[in-house]
């Protein structure tokens, strides 16, 4: 699963939500790509109020937001969020 996780530098939840996914233990995640919203004007358009955001990448190359987290979830949550996303 190739996962996009939508930040901006300074972003403390961004940050604590990437430091989860490091910890998250699954074959499935073969990579988490950064992407800083304030390089490209639509991605600040749309994710300027919503990150951190994470998708994931389809086969056929779509994105697909995956539903937010409290920034208290535990990783095991998000490992579940994960397992739910690849079906």
């Amino acid at each position: 699963m190739h996962l996009i996780l939508y930040s901006k530098p300074g972003c403390h939840l961004c940050e604590g939500l990437l430091e989860k996914l490091e910890q998250v233990s699954t074959p499935q995640i073969d990579q988490v790509e950064v992407r800083d919203i304030t390089t490209q004007a639509d991605w600040f358009e749309r994710y300027q109020y919503e990150i951190p955001v994470l998708c994931y990448q389809t086969a056929d190359g779509q994105e697909v937001a995956l539903p937010r987290l409290s920034p208290r979830a535990p990783v095991s949550r998000l490992a579940e969020l994960l397992k739910q996303a690849v079906g």
